[in-house]
C-alpha cells in the first residue's frame, strides 16, 4: 500500500475513534504538515465518508453520522470477536438476535475480510458449537489466534501441543488431539483427546497458552458430541462451594432469567417464595447474581456466601456516598 494511502486509512481510524480532532493533532500523529491533512479529508470527502469541519478555537475534524456507517477496519482479534459475536447470538440466542439481519450482518462482514483469515473463520465455524448463552460469572475468554490455531488443528485432524493450567492452578504440558470446540455460558473450550491415557477431556480455551501444531493425524469417533460431551462433563465436575438461596419470585421468571447451565429452580410450599440452587468454583461474583435479580433473598448455604454478600453492600454504600 503507498503511503498517502495508508496514512488517509489512518487518519480515517484516527476520526473513528470519535470526537472533535485539531488539524495540529492530526498532523502530528500522522507525521505530516497540516496542507497535506486537509488533503486527506478530501480523499475522504470524495469516498462520501462524512467528515464535518469544525470552526473556531477548539475546531477542526470529525465524522458526521450518517445513513450508512463510514468504512470500518478490523484487526484480527477485532473481526474474529465481532463475527462470532453475530454468530453466537444467532445460535444460541435467537429471540434477542433476530436470524435475518444478524445473518446479514455476518455475511456483509465475512465478504470483506481477507481471503486467509477468511478461510480461517470458516474453519472456524465449522468446528465450533454454541449451547448456553452467557453468565455473570463468564468474564474470561479465548484470543482470536488460540481460537483459530485449534479450529484449525480440529478441521486438519492435527496434534496440538498445549500447556494448560487448570482450575487448582497447576500447570502441565500435553499434546491434545482436539475434536470440537465449543461456546458454553459465555466461555470458550476445546474438546479434545489426550493420547496419553486415551481420555476425552474439555480445556477451557483462556487457560491454554503457547498452542503449536505438530505432526501426525487421527480420527475422530463416528457422530462424536462435542457439545454434549462437554456439559456432560461439567455436571459431574465437583465445584468447591453448593449455593443454595430462597428468592421471594415466582419460579417462571427465575427460570427465564437463570440459565440452567449454572442454577435450578425448585417452588417451595412457602407461598412466594422459590429455591435456587447453584455450583460456583469462587463466590465472589454470586452477591452481583443475586442483586440483579431485584427480589429479596435470604442465603442458606453456605455461610461464607453472606460475607460475600455483606461486603457487595459495603462496597455500593460508599460508592453511593461519593
Amino acid at each position: 500500500m503507498a503511503k498517502p494511502t495508508a496514512r488517509v486509512l489512518e487518519l480515517l481510524e484516527i476520526l473513528q475513534a470519535g470526537g472533535t480532532r485539531t488539524v495540529a493533532e492530526l498532523a502530528g500523529r500522522l507525521g505530516v504538515d497540516e496542507r497535506t491533512v486537509r488533503r486527506y479529508v478530501a480523499h475522504l470527502i470524495d469516498l462520501d465518508v462524512p467528515v464535518r469541519s469544525i470552526r473556531g478555537r477548539h475546531g477542526g475534524y470529525r465524522l458526521a453520522p450518517g445513513f450508512r456507517l463510514p468504512p470500518l477496519m478490523f484487526t484480527e482479534d477485532e473481526a474474529v470477536a465481532v463475527l462470532l459475536g453475530l454468530v453466537a447470538a444467532r445460535r444460541s440466542a435467537p429471540t434477542v438476535a433476530p436470524v435475518e439481519p444478524t445473518e446479514s450482518a455476518a455475511a456483509k462482514l465475512r465478504r470483506v475480510l481477507p481471503e486467509a483469515l477468511g478461510r480461517r473463520l470458516d474453519t472456524l465455524l465449522e468446528a465450533a458449537e454454541f449451547t448456553a448463552p452467557p453468565t455473570a460469572a463468564a468474564r474470561a475468554d479465548a484470543s482470536a489466534s488460540v481460537l483459530l490455531l485449534l479450529a484449525e488443528a480440529a478441521g486438519a485432524r492435527r496434534p496440538v501441543a498445549i500447556d494448560y493450567t487448570d482450575r487448582h492452578g497447576r500447570h502441565t504440558a500435553r499434546v491434545v488431539h482436539p475434536y470440537g470446540l465449543v461456546m458454553h455460558s459465555g466461555r470458550w473450550y476445546v474438546v479434545a483427546a489426550d493420547p496419553s491415557d486415551e481420555q476425552v477431556r474439555s480445556f477451557r480455551l483462556d487457560r491454554i497458552a503457547a498452542p503449536a501444531l505438530r505432526p501426525g493425524s487421527y480420527e475422530v469417533p463416528a457422530d462424536f458430541d462435542a457439545a454434549g460431551h462437554l456439559v456432560a462433563g461439567l455436571a459431574r465436575t465437583p465445584w468447591q462451594h453448593d449455593v443454595s438461596v430462597r428468592v421471594r419470585a415466582s419460579a417462571d421468571e427465575l427460570r427465564r432469567r437463570l440459565p440452567t447451565s449454572i442454577a435450578t429452580v425448585q417452588a417451595l410450599d412457602d407461598p412466594g417464595w422459590v429455591r435456587v440452587r447453584l455450583r460456583a468454583e469462587r463466590l465472589d461474583w454470586v452477591p452481583a447474581l443475586l442483586a440483579g435479580l431485584g427480589h429479596e433473598f435470604v442465603v442458606d448455604e453456605p455461610p461464607a456466601l453472606r460475607d460475600e454478600v455483606r461486603s457487595l453492600a459495603r462496597r455500593l454504600d460508599a460508592y453511593a456516598d461519593r
